[in-house]
């Protein structure tokens, strides 16, 4: 978030994304600030501000910006009183003539976070301890983020990174009866979702187990999804190298092209003497 970001915020109204002191002196009241857009209820999956150093009305309060004061923000992360504790930064800025001290907390993957024991939450500019209902939104939240690795959806991956012609093809085919891919009147993207390759949400981006199985280029996202094969001459990994090849590609290449190389090098000895005479 830069400084051109940051001065629209500060101008605008505070909101569930913005809260604004003029001091630092009520520790406990930042840090219910900060619990409270660690949880984000609204779910706007963007970081909240608080700036320190100004006044409700937008005008500079002239706080001075000292290390002592940042140090004691940055200690409200881990001073044990917020748990579980939050992602944030603290810096000293200074935005139209103001020197403030800028808090940017990060969205939790683990709410509810508590200060004290206790939910805090935000809506509009107003924050408050969350009802039972909101807390289990906040619960439900965490439990959807906290997904095993290969169902996680890929955010810098789009649906035309998935080979939908080889999934068709090749995978469908494999894993179904015909009659059953014959009865299913459903879309490929609706086929891709049901067998977790791509996610519900975001919509239509594509989940590590996708992007592994049937992408156009498993590389791209996973550098080490590879088979290196190596064939060596002798029975020591320091003896000298025959034969080496990287296999990538999306897994049903990537086993078929590994049989390839492995039937190509498999070697048999003959022993084709008789009598003393080799033939």
């Amino acid at each position: 978030m830069d400084d051109h970001d940051l001065e629209a915020f500060l101008l605008d109204l505070e909101s569930d994304r913005v809260e604004r002191k003029s001091s630092a002196a009520n520790g406990n009241e930042l840090r219910r600030a900060i619990c409270a857009f660690a949880n984000d209820l609204p779910n706007h999956q963007q970081p909240g501000i608080l700036f320190i150093g100004v006044r409700d009305d937008g005008s500079c309060a002239n706080l001075g910006i000292t290390d002592e004061l940042l140090r004691t923000l940055a200690d409200m992360r881990s001073d044990g009183n917020i748990l579980p504790l939050p992602t944030m930064t603290i810096q000293k800025k200074t935005l139209r003539g103001c020197e403030l001290a800028v808090i940017v907390v990060e969205p939790s993957d683990a709410p509810p976070v508590r200060f004290r024991g206790c939910v805090w939450v935000r809506f509009g500019p107003r924050k408050a301890n969350a009802t039972i209902e909101e807390e289990r939104r906040l619960t439900e939240k965490r439990r959807a983020r906290d997904l095993p690795f290969d169902i996680r959806p890929m955010s810098a991956a789009r649906l035309a990174d998935l080979a939908l012609e080889l999934f068709r093809r090749d995978y469908l085919s494999a894993t179904l009866p015909v009659d059953v891919l014959e009865a299913n009147q459903r879309s490929a993207e609706d086929q891709l979702s049901s067998l977790r390759f791509v996610a519900v949400e975001p919509p239509s981006t594509p989940t590590n187990l996708g992007l592994l199985v049937v992408g156009q280029d498993p590389r791209q996202f996973f550098p080490g999804a590879y088979l290196q094969f190596l064939r060596i001459e002798g029975k020591e990994l320091t003896d000298p190298i025959k034969n080496q090849k990287e296999i990538d590609g999306p897994l049903p290449d990537l086993l078929r092209r590994l049989d390839e190389v492995l039937q190509a090098h498999i070697a048999i000895a003959s022993d084709l003497t008789t009598q003393g005479s080799i033939r």
